[in-house]
């Protein structure tokens, strides 16, 4: 299958990485000095975490000498303590990357370290120009992609079908419709995990993929400057989604991935209609069902159609999840990154996480309707840019979230969503 594109916007900061000399691990293993590495992920239950449990004594019996002691952070706390630890000279080894804004910032540090000539032939081919480009930036690669992620709205088919909804949901009318209906049937139509507000800010996101440009998108990236009437147009979209009142009871209260109270969890226990996620969601809703197994009557469509905006309807959002090797770890760190793109490796990740592999070599084990479906809309898609939090930077994206979860609170409108992200930039 053809990876394609996190185009313009993952890029925005960087220039794609050129043919380089390759050097780096095998299946033999090179790191045959000593080194102690630490690696900091967020899989902190079921089949992901066994995975990088199995993954790393692999590693280390292929590389006697070098051992990696790991450590599971909950997703929603994982950036605040990787910031930490890299701004007090104490960070892992091996954490987690996700490209845009929030790496550049990290490069711009010094706190991460230049693989661009660790990464060896066969991970380069599997992986291509696309995915790697989502971890460049000035044309040298920090992190090491492992999934791609973009997003979507995930459903229950069951749900639907007994809230007598025919067909996905096309356009906003059509998605007014469907909450409509589920409301009619008893069911809350939409989960959503506000109290992490990404999630809520999720939505907002989403419209401004429909309302902006591709170039608006990019411009905003390189000046943070969101001036464009669009931005406003998608906080006045979100606004008057919200006043249909299509959330769960309590969202703002609510977590996105922690529990089967958490807005995934609605999803696992068939308690809500439908949720708007990345890939990674399948794997995570299918830790929270009651038999800690797929969803079997989990759905996907794409986010629908806005009347009049200036993004291609066919347009997708998501990101690359990966990791990098922080400035001062070991060479065996990269090593240990080709390793896991192995293709046996990139297998076992897409089955233990049930998402999309990043490299093409292993995305044919991808057998999930909703996971198919996925690729199928992402490699059709004109562009793909990534999460807005992720493209503006950590301080950008942090008001963006906060600007969200005030509008849907009833504390702000979308006026000041513009106004906090334009602060935001302006303190720099």
């Amino acid at each position: 299958m053809k990876l394609r594109k996190i185009l313009a916007i993952s890029a925005a900061m960087a220039v794609g990485a050129g043919a380089l000399g390759a050097c780096g691990s095998d299946d033999s293993g090179s790191g045959s000095d000593d080194s102690s590495m630490t690696f900091w992920h967020n899989s902190t239950t079921g089949e992901g975490k066994a995975y990088w449990e199995s993954t790393v004594a692999d590693f280390e019996a292929a590389n006697p000498g070098v051992t990696i002691s790991i450590q599971a952070i909950q997703n929603e706390d994982m950036d605040g303590k990787l910031q930490t630890a890299l701004n007090s000279g104490d960070a892992p080894d091996i954490f987690m990357a996700r490209g845009g804004g929030k790496l550049a910032d990290v490069v711009e540090a010094g706190q991460v370290k230049d693989i661009s000539d660790a990464i060896d032939d066969t991970t380069r081919a599997a992986l291509g120009d696309a995915a790697l480009n989502a971890f460049s930036v000035d044309g040298k690669i920090y992190g090491m992609p492992t999934a791609i992620l973009p997003g979507g709205v995930y459903y229950s088919q069951d749900l639907f079908d007994q809230a007598g909804i025919t067909a996905a949901p096309t356009t906003m009318d059509e998605l007014d419709t469907a909450v409509s209906a589920l409301k009619t049937a008893g069911i809350s139509p939409v989960a959503l995990g506000g109290k992490d507000a990404w999630p809520a800010a999720h939505w907002y996101y989403f419209f401004a993929l429909r309302e902006c440009s591709q170039q608006t998108i990019e411009d905003a990236a390189k000046s943070k400057s969101f001036d464009d009437p669009c931005w406003l147009a998608a906080g006045e979209d979100l606004q008057a989604f919200a006043d249909t009142e299509p959330f769960n009871d309590g969202f703002l209260t609510t977590t996105a991935q922690q529990g089967a109270g958490s807005s995934a969890g609605l999803i696992a226990n068939h308690l809500a209609g439908m949720e708007l996620m990345g890939a990674w969601n399948p794997g995570v809703i299918a830790s929270l069902t009651p038999d800690e197994k797929p969803l079997a009557d989990l759905a996907w469509f794409p986010f629908p159609a806005v009347e009049g905006g200036d993004g291609d309807p066919g347009a997708m959002m998501g990101g690359v999840d990966g990791f990098s090797c922080s400035v001062d770890a070991p060479d065996a760190c990269t090593d240990f990154l080709n390793f896991f793109m192995q293709k046996e490796y990139q297998e076992g990740y897409a089955n233990a996480f049930h998402t999309l592999p990043a490299s093409k070599d292993a995305q044919g084990v991808v057998s999930e309707p909703a996971l198919q479906s996925i690729l199928t809309a992402y490699n059709e898609a004109p562009y793909v840019t990534v999460w807005m939090d992720t493209l503006f930077g950590q301080n950008v994206g942090n008001a963006l979230n906060s600007g969200v979860v005030d509008l849907l609170a009833g504390k702000g409108d979308p006026a000041g969503i513009v106004q906090a992200v334009a602060d935001a930039a302006a303190k720099g």
